[in-house]
């Protein structure tokens, strides 16, 4: 994962038109990171946060242009990387938390503010499904831990008892000492967000996330939380975040980029106004990462992080490539 930060940059030429919205698409387009977060399209576009967001978009284009739903592509596209057992942050492959058990968050949020969220499941490989079916078949928004699992095997869906030898036996060789410290840019808390708008100007989102590793039994973070990890008003735009998941629960982090938006903030601004609030009500943020993506309903795009490190896939009709979001600290 760490190859995230090794990507070829554009030259100022090729960032000015990314910035205007006139970016051909080049050969090898994916293999390369921009540094201009900022831009419009008027055409269908989607955002997912880091490397792994790239066959997430590819697995949304496709269902885009087959005629599927906005929500059906930022469900089936973040499921792709659910399905990746070599994740480490994501899905039934990621790190367990400091009992040994890996447990699993989702949400999902559509174009009018219908939400499904499940939180510390266990043994299904797609909680973006099961939150989905929980905002189409339930009056309720969330389902947690024992009642989650219990309702979604009720409705169709299977558990996957996987145990993945390498991720256990890194688990067995952290538990020597039990030490816990999150590092900033790692898998240790790289969720998966995407965002999407489609050509008729429908916006939806996801989010799906194993957690920290090694966390406390118990923990949820703020992936399954709408307003927090992923918020959606076609009014105004859509909003999710990824990082330490606390930092943005305690600002309702996508909720209020998507309020700044609401104000006349360009995507970019919002962000970066959220990560300033992050550090203004927060003494402690060595080796800590946050960061926000955003679309705006008039189609603007853009992101911010805390630190440097943070990128973001992105996928329009003319460009299929890797984007590094502007930081605050280096």
């Amino acid at each position: 994962m760490n190859d995230r930060r090794h990507f070829l940059k554009l030259g100022l030429a090729g960032s000015a038109a990314l910035a205007t919205g006139c970016f051909p698409k080049e050969e090898g387009a994916e293999e390369k990171a921009v540094d201009t977060p900022l831009s419009f399209t008027k055409g269908p576009v989607i955002l997912s946060t880091w490397i792994h967001g790239m066959p997430a978009n590819a697995k949304a284009w496709d269902v885009l242009t087959a005629g599927g739903s906005v929500l059906d592509a930022v469900e089936q596209g973040v499921a792709v990387v659910e399905s990746d057992f070599t994740n480490r942050s994501v899905g039934l492959g990621g790190r367990p938390d400091r009992d040994g058990h890996v447990t699993l968050d989702a949400c999902i949020q559509d174009h009018e503010g219908r939400a499904g969220s499940v939180a510390f499941v266990q043994h299904f490989e797609h909680p973006i499904s099961i939150a989905r079916a929980v905002m189409e078949r339930t009056p309720h928004v969330m389902l947690v831990g024992a009642g989650a699992e219990r309702w979604a095997l009720e409705n169709g869906f299977s558990r996957n008892d996987i145990t993945i030898p390498e991720v256990k036996a890194a688990w067995e060789e952290w538990a020597r000492t039990s030490n816990y410290k999150p590092v900033a840019n790692i898998e240790n808390h790289d969720t998966i967000g995407m965002i999407a708008m489609d050509a008729a100007g429908r916006l939806a989102g996801s989010c799906t996330t194993s957690g920290m590793a090694y966390k406390i039994h118990g923990r949820v973070g703020d992936s399954p939380i709408i307003g927090a990890g992923l918020f959606v008003d076609g009014e105004a735009g859509a909003a999710c975040a990824t990082g330490v998941g606390e930092l943005a629960i305690r600002t309702a982090g996508s909720h209020t980029v998507v309020e700044l938006m609401r104000q006349g903030r360009t995507p970019e601004e919002a962000c970066h106004e959220v990560v300033l609030r992050v550090q203004r009500k927060h003494k402690e943020l060595v080796d800590m990462q946050i960061g926000f993506l955003a679309i705006r309903a008039d189609g603007t795009f853009g992101g911010w992080s805390l630190r440097k490190g943070f990128n973001y896939a992105l996928r329009t009709t003319d460009r299929e490539l890797m984007v590094d979001a502007p930081f605050d600290i280096a």
